[in-house]
């Protein structure tokens, strides 16, 4: 079933001041920092963890920071993995291997061994394998909707037993079809594609359409929540459109919410505001069925 909201990127600002009110940081949580989740290529790959104090299985989220696949860092989430943990959440922020020097699939293949990795250590961080979301924007959007999506690329990486496809997807304005021409993209977000895939659509189609998180949509595709602004400028809100419409000839669940109005990164992951209570609610619907 496909959903479809608009918001106003106005009325959203004035909830950001919510999370600064909120509890200290780690209070009523565990926080492990760098916990090294594998090694590829030689690099070793950390997460930071927060996790509730009860003793039990939790359902986990896989958070996944955005930049262009060449900047960012796991910390982006820290304020927002704080207060899922504080909800019930085992929440593990990633770093993963990046522009320059590593090219797709290097991105994806650590955030699939990232999910396996928790799976393969369940017990020891109190997961519930069954039950593992993803979230992230920009190119960490891309990445958890290919988790969602796409069966493990590398099979004979670390941990190959263990399935990378997550329960539920929260996308914030990732890229998702890079098989449509990129001329009515900008220069910039052109130049950030073809920097990513290594080459250009006319050298390399079968890896731009590999690469692309739309053409693995079938009827096993998890539950989605996407938000993308309408006035984006580096990936079209089109290519949030194009997906939740493809999931929902199929018959899955998905549900878009235009931020009408916003442009391009509008999600803060130390100060998530609204958008937490948004994720909350998807999350719990998804990773914590009611029981009859």
């Amino acid at each position: 079933m496909l959903m479809r909201h608009s918001l106003s990127a106005c009325a959203l600002l004035f909830s950001l001041s919510v999370i600064a009110a909120q509890a200290k940081p780690h209070a009523n949580i565990t926080v492990q920092h760098n916990v090294i989740y594998g090694v590829m290529d030689g690099v070793k790959l950390p997460m930071d963890m927060y996790s509730p104090l009860t003793v039990k299985a939790h359902p986990a989220i896989v958070f996944i920071h955005g930049g262009a696949w060449i900047s960012g860092d796991k910390t982006f989430y820290t304020g927002m993995c704080q207060e899922m943990a504080r909800h019930g959440y085992v929440c593990a922020t990633i770093n993963y291997r990046m522009l320059p020097k590593y090219h797709y699939p290097a991105e994806l293949d650590d955030c699939q061994l990232a999910v396996r990795y928790l799976r393969a250590n369940a017990a020891k961080y109190h997961v519930d394998p069954l039950r593992i979301g993803a979230l992230g924007d920009s190119a960490g959007g891309y990445l958890v909707a290919l988790l969602g999506l796409r069966d493990t690329r590398d099979k004979s990486a670390p941990l190959q037993n263990f399935s990378s496809r997550v329960e539920a997807v929260a996308d914030f304005y990732g890229p998702t079809d890079f098989t449509q021409p990129l001329s009515t993209a900008s220069p910039l977000a052109i130049s950030l594609v073809e920097a990513f895939l290594n080459g250009k659509p006319t050298t390399i189609p079968k890896v731009f359409r590999k690469s692309s998180p739309i053409v693995y949509v079938d009827k096993t595709a998890p539950p989605f929540l996407i938000l993308h602004g309408t006035a984006d400028n580096l990936v079209p809100y089109a290519q949030s459109t194009e997906l939740a419409d493809a999931l929902h000839k199929l018959g899955d669940n998905a549900t878009l919410l235009g931020v009408y109005g916003a442009g391009h990164a509008f999600l803060n992951g130390s100060q998530p505001g609204i958008y937490l209570g948004l994720c909350e609610s998807f999350f719990d619907g998804v990773l914590r069925p009611k029981r009859k």
